[in-house]
């Protein structure tokens, strides 16, 4: 049991009381509520956390990957970011 509104309901009746309250917002799922819900159990609210993870381009690697689109424009930029990750470091 959640609440929304005025009293304590469960997670199908939150899903259908937001569609009827906000029918111009994308609908909710009864599994988007069960992560919101968890969510707020374990954490306290529901404000997105940012990740801890961090990743730190040096500018070589930057000026590599800015080289490697002008040379190939077509190229898309996850592809040269996946080919480029061995100059990158990730901090936790």
């Amino acid at each position: 049991m959640i609440a929304y509104g005025d009293r304590a309901q469960t997670q199908c009746e939150v899903v259908r009381l937001f569609r009827e309250t906000h029918p111009d917002l994308p609908p909710l799922n009864q599994g988007t509520i069960s992560k919101i819900e968890a969510q707020y159990r374990e954490m306290g609210h529901v404000r997105k956390v940012p990740s801890k993870r961090q990743a730190v381009v040096d500018d070589d690697t930057k000026l590599n990957l800015l080289l490697a689109l002008e040379e190939n424009p077509i190229t898309p930029a996850r592809q040269l970011a996946r080919d480029s990750t061995a100059h990158v470091r990730v901090f936790h």
